[in-house]
């Protein structure tokens, strides 16, 4: 059954009989609010508004800092150099049920020199566009064992991220031999991948 996590709330990634996780699936999902339509007659033919894009990514860190951009992975870098973290691709919308992004982690093939996955989402074009995570609900982030398929714990971010543009979710860190996640839930005002990574030089 998987656990229900709160925000700072930590917990070891393991199998029931006490063994460590080989591979899992990060889920990370939200659905948009809808917006309402201003009324007036010319409001028929005003340009649709765009579309919320949120995009995850995962920011590899070596000794718990991000180093260099090539170990960023999201939607147009889909690939760590490692070969132990993949991007499984971008939605644009967050339209559907579900995990909206997913990104698969081997964690027993992930090289010593790593210690920290930050999983973070960000909207696109944010400031360009007047768009901030108030404007998005029911966002949550999940970890799934590969091997059973089971959902091991989720964080629901339940907090008001009015005019925050890029959100923290959460972590995967080794720490003491062993492979642990923690729920984050930091909103942040960043307006790109780049300036979020930064933040953990």
């Amino acid at each position: 059954m998987a656990i229900n996590l709160k925000k700072g709330q930590k917990i070891d990634l393991r199998k029931d009989n006490g063994d460590s996780l080989k591979s899992i699936t990060v889920g990370l999902g939200w659905d948009v609010i809808e917006q309402p339509k201003k009324g007036g007659f010319l409001s028929i033919f005003a340009p649709k508004a765009p579309d919320v894009d949120c995009d995850a990514s995962v920011i590899v860190c070596q000794n718990g800092k991000f180093c260099t951009t090539s170990d960023l992975v999201y939607f147009g870098h889909l690939n760590h150099q490692s070969g132990a973290i993949r991007h499984m691709g971008d939605n644009l919308t967050g339209a559907g049920d579900g995990d909206d992004e997913q990104i698969r982690v081997q964690l027993s093939k992930v090289p010593e020199m790593y210690d920290k996955l930050i999983f973070v989402v960000n909207i696109y074009a944010a400031v360009s566009r007047k768009q901030h995570f108030g404007m998005v609900q029911n966002a949550f982030i999940r970890v799934v064992d590969n091997d059973t398929n089971q959902e091991m714990c989720r964080f629901n971010l339940s907090e008001n991220y009015d005019n925050m543009t890029a959100m923290i979710f959460g972590e995967v860190y080794h720490q003491d031999g062993k492979w642990k996640f923690n729920a984050i839930g930091q909103g942040t005002t960043d307006s790109s991948l780049e300036s979020l990574a930064n933040r953990f030089k």
